[in-house]
């Protein structure tokens, strides 16, 4: 890893977009049993003041959850990689999304979940995850499942698989499309995005954000289209602190 790499340049205008699991929190065993720091509320102060509020939360997590996360402030989001969407303004970008249609998959995943002690289910409404953390033996098994289920899909949706989870999502939505929506609105239209993130999941924002000549940075290490590495939670956290006003 070069010296580059460990410190993203920060541009003078910025739009500022961030992933939440594995990049400003650490991960837990389970979703809901993530740690909010002083360190990290801290932060949210910091950001809850950027002049003209350019920063949105793009996350896995759905936009009610984010705001139980990162409460009392508000935030413009998008929520399930983007099915979900907020303004700045506060208005919600609807999903048209029929979330009956993933009611076979719903029931396949239940029963796996019984079947294999420490695999939790989270039902999103227009999503679907399975988290093995608890369990990472499972990891082949899961990969298989998911095989079965990504041939099994009605039109419309597709299976994401990341850190220690497997997700059927819609189809064609994504954190990059997101970002890009985001962009094209005040207050972030004609600022110079930066988004951050460190799962599979994030990998259509770094592409859209390297397309709009931002700067995408990649948490951890692995192949990514990413243009920047940061190693660790730690060190997005002193990065965002080292460069967001206070």
């Amino acid at each position: 890893m070069t010296e580059q790499e460990l410190d993203p340049a920060w541009p003078e205008h910025a739009a500022l977009f961030l992933d939440l699991d594995g990049t400003l929190l650490e991960f837990a065993e389970t979703p809901d049993g993530v740690e909010i720091t002083e360190r990290f509320k801290a932060l949210l102060r910091r950001l809850d003041r950027v002049e003209h509020g350019a920063v949105a939360f793009v996350s896995g997590r759905t936009i009610a959850r984010l705001d139980e996360l990162l409460a009392p402030h508000r935030f413009a989001l998008a929520g399930v990689h983007g099915s979900e969407r907020r303004r700045s303004t506060g208005r919600v970008a609807p999903a048209p999304i029929d979330s009956a249609a993933l009611d076979p998959v719903r029931e396949r995943l239940r029963r796996f979940a019984t079947d294999y002690e420490g695999v939790l289910i989270e039902d999103k409404g227009i999503s679907l995850a399975l988290h093995y953390r608890q369990q990472p033996g499972l990891a082949a098994v899961v990969e298989q499942l998911g095989t079965n289920l990504a041939a099994e899909l009605p039109s419309g949706w597709e299976m994401l698989e990341g850190n220690h989870v497997l997700e059927i999502k819609p189809a064609g939505i994504d954190k990059g499309a997101a970002i890009r929506q985001f962009m094209s609105e005040a207050p972030f239209a004609g600022r110079t995005p930066v988004f951050i993130g460190d799962d599979v999941t994030d990998e259509a924002g770094f592409r859209a954000v390297n397309e709009l000549g931002g700067v995408s940075v990649k948490v951890n290490s692995g192949s990514t289209d990413a243009r920047w590495h940061l190693p660790d939670v730690d060190a997005v956290l002193g990065w965002l602190e080292a460069n967001v006003p206070q």
